[in-house]
């Protein structure tokens, strides 16, 4: 689950890096505009790809205390 999560973080980086360099939406142009079903979809699978990393930060100090 780390793994697929850090993938869909590194996703997310890639499509908002070229949002704000070039202007271009990398998903929606794969998946029929911002707005299409499909992109709403993985817009959505990234976000919470992005939620489980926040976890990450926490797991060693968790760890360590037992």
């Amino acid at each position: 689950m780390d793994i697929l999560a850090l993938i869909l973080v590194i996703v997310g980086a890639i499509n908002w890096g070229s949002i704000g360099l070039f202007g271009f939406d990398i998903v929606g142009a794969i998946f029929g505009g911002q707005l299409s079903v499909f992109s709403r979809i993985i817009f959505t699978i990234v976000g919470l790809g992005g939620l489980w990393a926040i976890t990450f930060f926490f797991r060693d100090k968790i760890l360590n205390k037992e």
